[in-house]
C-alpha cells in the first residue's frame, strides 16, 4: 500500500509542477501578445500622429512653434504689465487655440525690428535723410499691429455676444417657463444657438459639472466677456440664487430690458447715419454732381467770353 501512495504522490506532484508550468506559461504568453499588441497599437497611433501633423499648415508646425520659442526667450525682457495686458486680450479675444501671450509679445518683437529693417532699406534705396523718422513710424507700425489685430477680433467677439444677446435670454426664459430647469436651458441654448455666447455659456456649464459655486461661474462669465448686458445680467442671477428669487421672472425682466436696450442701439445708430454719411457726401457725391450739373454751363460760358 505504501508503493501505491507514494507513486500516487509522485503523479500528483509531477502533474502539479507540470500544470504550474503550463500556467506560468500561458500567463508569459499573453503579456507577450499584450506587449506586442500595445506595440502595434503605439505604432500606429505614432503614424497616424505624424499623418496628422503633416497634413498641418506650414503656419501651424513651423512659424508658430518659432514664435512659441521666440516667445520663451523675450519672456525675461516683456515686462509683467504687457504680459497681463496681452493675456486679457486674448481672454477677450476667446483664447485662439495655440496663441498666448508670449508669442504675440514676439510678434510684436519681430514686427518692430521688421519695421526698422524696412525704413533702412527704403531710406537706403531712395537716399533720404529721414532715416530714424522711418524707422520710429515702420517700426511703430509692427510693433502695434498686433495689439490693434487682437483688440479688433475681441471688439469684434463682444459685439457678437451683445447682438446674441436678447434672443438667447428669450429661448431662457421660453425654455423655463416651459418647465426646463435652469441648466438644462442653458443646455438647451448651447444646443441650438450658435457663436461665442454659446461657447462661453458650455465652458459656464462645464465648470459647474467640476464643482465650481454658481456665483463663481457666472462671474468667471462676466470677466471672459466684459459686456455690460451680460454683466448686468450675471449680477442678476447671483442675487436670485442668493435671495431665492424665482429665476423665471428674473429672466422675463432680463428679456424684456435687453430688448428695449436692443431698439435704443439700433436708434441710435439710425441717428448717426447723417453724420456719417455727411462726409462722403461733400468729398465724393456732391464734386461729381457739380461736374455733371454745372460742367456744361461753365463750359458755355467760358466759349461765350473766350471764344473757341
Amino acid at each position: 500500500m505504501s508503493e501505491v501512495y507514494v507513486t500516487i504522490a509522485l503523479v500528483a506532484t509531477f502533474s502539479a509542477v507540470m500544470l504550474c508550468g503550463l500556467a506560468f506559461e500561458a500567463s508569459v504568453g499573453q503579456r507577450r501578445r499584450n506587449t506586442k499588441l500595445l506595440e502595434a497599437r503605439l505604432e500606429n497611433v505614432a503614424v497616424s500622429l505624424r499623418d496628422q501633423e503633416l497634413r498641418q499648415s506650414f503656419l501651424s508646425r513651423v512659424i508658430l512653434p518659432g514664435f512659441g520659442a521666440l516667445g520663451k526667450l523675450t519672456q525675461r525682457l516683456t515686462p509683467l504689465g504687457l504680459r497681463k495686458r496681452l493675456t486679457r486680450k486674448l481672454v477677450l479675444a476667446g483664447s485662439p487655440a495655440g496663441w498666448d501671450a508670449e508669442k504675440v509679445a514676439a510678434f510684436k518683437f519681430v514686427g518692430l525690428g521688421t519695421g526698422a529693417a524696412l525704413a533702412l532699406m527704403i531710406a537706403a534705396g531712395s537716399g533720404t535723410a529721414k532715416t530714424a523718422a522711418m524707422m520710429l513710424l515702420l517700426g511703430g507700425i509692427g510693433y502695434f499691429a498686433p495689439d490693434a489685430l487682437l483688440s479688433g477680433r475681441a471688439q469684434r467677439r463682444q459685439q457678437a455676444i451683445q447682438k446674441a444677446l436678447p434672443d438667447t435670454m428669450d429661448l431662457l426664459t421660453i425654455s423655463v417657463e416651459a418647465g426646463l430647469g435652469f441648466d438644462a436651458a442653458l443646455a438647451q441654448v448651447v444646443t441650438n444657438v450658435e457663436g461665442p455666447l454659446s461657447q462661453e455659456i458650455a465652458r459656464m456649464l462645464h465648470e459647474l459639472q467640476l464643482g465650481v459655486s454658481r456665483a463663481d461661474a457666472f462671474r468667471k462669465l462676466a470677466d471672459r466677456t466684459d459686456v455690460d448686458e451680460l454683466r448686468a445680467f450675471v449680477v442678476s442671477m447671483i442675487q436670485a440664487n442668493k435671495f431665492g428669487v424665482g429665476v423665471a421672472s428674473v429672466l422675463r425682466a432680463q428679456a424684456r430690458e435687453l430688448r428695449m436696450k436692443r431698439k435704443q442701439r439700433a436708434e441710435q445708430k439710425a441717428m448717426q447715419t447723417p453724420v456719417k454719411i455727411l462726409f462722403p457726401l461733400i468729398f465724393c457725391v456732391l464734386p461729381s454732381l457739380f461736374v455733371v450739373v454745372l460742367g456744361p454751363g461753365i463750359i458755355r460760358i467760358f466759349h461765350s467770353f473766350f471764344g473757341s
